[in-house]
């Protein structure tokens, strides 16, 4: 029975994972618009951001379109599959849970911030538009 359930849900996921991909780029919100020395900065500051994703997954499609609406250059790590960046998902992490957003602090020190919600909400508060208005 258990193995009749594990291969529903991936030929669920299977199915659907194309509707979810083609709805996110069909649905793109639009970026936030900076002044060019603003959006340099913000592009200078999530130099150090990095988010460990899997493509097809609803909470990691969630977080991207926060970041294409604040017009963030944060790099994106594929962990889906096993290899480098799954792997230092896991070391740095300790899971293998996305979205994860990795944090290199000015002191060397890094941060993994799981949950999309969290995410999202450290995102707006550093770059939204209000956070854009008092660094100015």
């Amino acid at each position: 029975m258990r193995i009749l359930i594990r291969y529903f849900f991936r030929t669920l996921r299977t199915v659907l994972t194309p509707f979810l991909l083609l709805g996110d780029k069909l649905t793109t919100p639009k970026s936030i618009e900076r002044d060019p020395a603003d959006q340099a900065r913000v592009d200078a500051e999530t130099s150090e951001l990095a988010l460990y994703q899997f493509p097809a997954c609803p909470f990691c499609v969630k977080v991207r379109r926060a970041m294409k609406r604040l017009a963030l250059n944060i790099e994106l790590r594929n962990a889906q599959h096993a290899g480098e960046h799954r792997d230092a998902l896991i070391e740095g992490g300790g899971k293998a849970q996305v979205p994860c957003l990795r944090i290199a602090q000015p002191d060397g020190s890094v941060e993994w911030m799981y949950e999309s919600g969290d995410i999202i909400r450290y995102l707006e508060d550093r770059f939204g538009e209000e956070a854009s208005q008092s660094a100015s």
